[in-house]
């Protein structure tokens, strides 16, 4: 049965070319939502440049007819777009709290109004409000309308592909997998462990069957459809920094693979993500020189209540949101570690502690810049990092990953469940969107760190509150 979706302003603002999206169903754009979007269409961030977008489609779509009384999206499967006024009649005949005429009142107006007339028409094709807002749902809901999220971008966070599996096999399976041809998969118990198929650099860890102790890590090679085991993990050293879990060790050795050009760490505070990319970019940046610069980067979002402009040029401004990572490089590279006891603060003589990555950057290795500035870069020979990824709409994500020059590595790392942005959430932000497109491929790599190492009382407050 065809269905009519009418489409609120924030589905259009989180993806412009929703539009096309409802196969060969029909779509209506209530007037209050251009209106709307005219008024968005100035602003400087990603919802200007969507606004700015969907104005050029609906003007684009106006020259094959007229919207007010329909116009196809598709010549073949016969769906149409309207563009719809709100009728006072509709308005007054919503309830008395509902009569107020704002745009969510306005909205919802047109959806009832388009729901009364396919019920004239006879039968009962569906009417569907499709919103991002969570308070119009229940409006809908109250109103007996149905109404829905907009789900095509949507990740089910409770299934995201973790990135690694366990594997019971016999012990001469094991030692197969030392040889240089590595294990096929064809010979894996995959049906056994409930996996369809291994994906492309899934890491997979390997338990004897007849002594369960006895393991083995290893990572799945698409090309050679066969697994083998862990090669750059073991053998690299990273001063202060190696892997304390599993999950640590593949990805780990992930980062330290130029063959994997995008890697996303997801897992929650205090599981490593930010600490072992930067120290696998320093390692590769400045000991292995196989990148030219270690690039980080993350999105200008506060946790709490703004605290207004920060004064001074870039890189003061920058500051305060960069000091995250500015920790971890110190720590990384044991700024401030002279013995205390010999006198002042400082260490010796009172000295103050040395900014060893304040020189990184003086010698061109490291670059600390802001998210909102790479749009029209190319970033080629370069390990890059975007941290808190988990705050950026998948729109964003695309944007940066397509700046990856040749001979880059992106690293993206973050927590669902910590997003301080408003208009994504666990499910439609963009670092669980790439962890879905890229599963499979063999450029890309994936883990989800399970396990928090920062501290006892951290990992504590992460799983009970």
């Amino acid at each position: 049965m065809r269905k009519t979706f009418v489409l609120d302003t924030n589905v259009l603002l989180h993806d412009p070319a929703a539009l096309t999206r409802f196969e060969d169903n029909h779509v209506v754009i209530p007037i209050e939502v251009v209106e709307e979007i005219d008024r968005f269409k100035r602003d400087p961030s990603e919802k200007g440049r969507n606004a700015r977008q969907v104005s050029r489609l609906l003007d684009e779509l106006r020259t094959k007819g007229n919207l007010a009384e329909g116009v196809p999206l598709d010549e073949t499967s016969g769906a149409e777009l309207k563009v719809v006024f709100c009728r006072s009649e509709t308005l007054s005949q919503l309830p008395p709290e509902l009569k107020a005429g704002n745009g969510d009142n306005n909205i919802l107006a047109v959806a009832l109004e388009q729901h009364r007339l396919e019920s004239v028409r006879g039968g009962e094709p569906p009417v569907v409000l499709v919103t991002k807002d969570t308070n119009l749902r229940i409006k809908a809901d109250a109103v007996g309308l149905i109404a829905q999220d907009y789900t095509t971008d949507k990740v089910d966070i409770a299934d995201l592909y973790p990135g690694f599996c366990e594997l019971w096999v016999s012990a001469e399976q094991m030692d197969l997998v030392k040889d240089p041809a590595g294990l096929p998969a064809a010979e894996l118990p995959l049906e056994a462990a409930g996996i369809k198929a291994l994906q492309a650099n899934e890491g997979v860890t390997l338990i004897d069957q007849l002594q369960p102790s006895h393991t083995l890590l290893a990572r799945y090679d698409a090309a050679t459809q066969a697994l083998h085991p862990l090669q750059k993990a073991p053998k690299v050293k990273l001063g202060r920094i190696q892997a304390r879990n599993r999950e640590q060790t593949f990805a780990l050795d992930l980062l330290l693979d130029p063959a994997v050009q995008l890697i996303t760490l997801v897992g929650k505070a205090g599981t490593g993500k930010t600490l072992l990319a930067l120290a696998a970019g320093l390692h590769q940046v400045a000991d292995e020189r196989l990148y030219d610069r270690l690039l980080v980067t993350r999105p200008v979002i506060s946790l709490g209540k703004e605290i207004g402009f920060l004064p001074g040029d870039l890189e003061e401004k920058m500051g305060p949101w960069m000091q995250p990572i500015i920790d971890n490089l110190e720590f990384l590279l044991g700024a401030g570690e002279e013995p205390r006891h010999q006198g002042g603060r400082g260490g010796s003589g009172g000295r103050p502690p040395r900014s060893s990555w304040a020189d990184l950057k003086t010698m061109g290795l490291l670059e600390v810049e802001a998210i909102s500035y790479i749009r029209g870069r190319s970033i080629p020979r370069q390990f890059m990092i975007v941290d808190e990824a988990q705050n950026l709409t998948p729109h964003e994500v695309k944007t940066i990953v397509t700046r990856v020059g040749e001979g880059t590595k992106i690293v993206l790392t973050g927590d669902p469940y910590q997003i301080d942005n408003p208009y994504v959430d666990a499910e439609s932000n963009g670092l669980t969107w790439l962890v879905e497109r890229f599963k499979g491929q063999r450029l890309a790599g994936h883990v989800s760190l399970l396990r928090g190492e920062r501290s006892e009382l951290a990992e504590l407050a992460a799983n009970l509150l």
